[in-house]
């Protein structure tokens, strides 16, 4: 039997088949692509939302060259406690106080914590005015908190970021929570860290590993410490894909838990410049000496821990170092039968007056 020659139309309509698989495959791609680019338009969108919320304009800061990739930069953590930022008229004191630094050469982000009970000078009072270094955000805003611990340190501080840690919480979950190791064994509100060995937190575990104070042999130095380690590992988990996922409740608790004078695309830039810098990390804090002053527990520092950190920072931005000279240095000098080796902790240090041998009265001294 004499094989069928098929028709021309017959033909045709073969040749078209590919055709019209080819022409299905680049519909499906271009539908595919328009799909994520209005997704990404959406996440660029909610981004900017939630930082534009965020945003203090009241301490703009005008320069555009800060975060091009080749400059080192600080910025001055502030923790509080005290209700969704923005929904109560009360800032409350910082009693979490951290300067990271980010050095591109060096490709290193380091953290620097001053402990909240530290003896300052309030830089911007009408007046001489010393307190606890966390009451500068209470009585002067972020201004003053970056005026304070940049004077404290003679490092150059502009950009601020301010959270409450009651917003930690989300921000834990959102970058599908933080790995530690503790380093000590201890229960708060109903959860149990046990020393040395590594865990993994969620929001509610992140946020009492990181308040607990009082049953520290360290106290607030031991806070900080833990503290510094949920940051840390924060910054690890930050460029996973599981932020993605839960990135709604992440800008969500920005919105209400954050202030920052760092714009839109201040954050974009070091997210695209200085990435790099997360894979080297350290971190510090000042070492002080328990003192009485007036009725109140402070913590005072030696001038050559107050050098040894000043130092420290300033070299982790790329600057040469300077010999410190400020109040605090002035009321070490001052305070010549302060036994800065004894671990009396209710010894007398005494606040004098600006190059007087007058003690300073003071407003109040807690």
């Amino acid at each position: 039997m004499s094989e069928q020659i098929p028709s021309r139309v017959e033909m045709n309509r073969r040749r078209k088949k590919p055709h019209h698989l080819r022409h299905f495959i680049l519909w499906l791609l271009a539908i595919i692509i328009v799909g994520v680019a209005c997704y990404a338009g959406y996440l660029y969108h909610r981004t900017k939302q939630a930082a534009d919320l965020t945003y203090d304009p009241n301490n703009k800061v005008t320069s555009t060259a800060d975060f091009n990739g080749k400059k080192p930069f600080s910025i001055l953590l502030l923790g509080t406690d005290t209700g969704a930022l923005g929904r109560t008229a009360k800032r409350g004191n910082s009693d979490t106080m951290i300067i990271a630094t980010v050095n591109p050469q060096q490709k290193k982000f380091s953290l620097m914590s001053i402990p909240r009970d530290t003896m300052a000078e309030m830089i911007g009072t009408p007046n001489f005015s010393v307190h606890k270094i966390n009451a500068a955000y209470n009585i002067g805003g972020a201004k003053m908190a970056m005026r304070t611990s940049s004077k404290l340190l003679a490092v150059p501080i502009k950009y601020y970021v301010v959270l409450n840690m009651g917003g930690l919480r989300k921000m834990v979950n959102g970058v599908g929570g933080v790995d530690v190791t503790p380093p000590l064994t201890f229960t708060f509100d109903g959860y149990k860290f046990t020393k040395g060995q590594k865990v993994h937190l969620n929001g509610k575990q992140a946020l009492a590993y990181a308040r607990m104070r009082y049953d520290d042999p360290q106290g607030d130095y031991g806070r900080q410490l833990r503290q510094r380690q949920v940051i840390m590992s924060m910054i690890d988990h930050a460029a996973s894909l599981k932020t993605l996922t839960n990135l709604e409740d992440i800008l969500d608790s920005a919105e209400n838990n954050v202030r920052t004078n760092l714009t839109f695309n201040d954050m974009v830039a070091i997210v695209k410049n200085y990435r790099q810098c997360t894979a080297h990390q350290s971190s510090d804090y000042l070492h002080g000496n328990g003192a009485m002053i007036g009725d109140a527990s402070y913590q005072v520092m030696k001038t050559s821990e107050l050098q040894r950190c000043s130092d420290k920072v300033r070299r982790s931005l790329g600057l040469s170092t300077v010999t410190l000279d400020n109040n605090e240095t002035y009321q070490n000098r001052k305070n010549t039968s302060f036994d800065w080796s004894s671990s009396d902790q209710n010894q007398v240090y005494r606040i004098y007056e600006p190059d007087s041998d007058k003690l300073w009265d003071g407003d109040r001294y807690d």
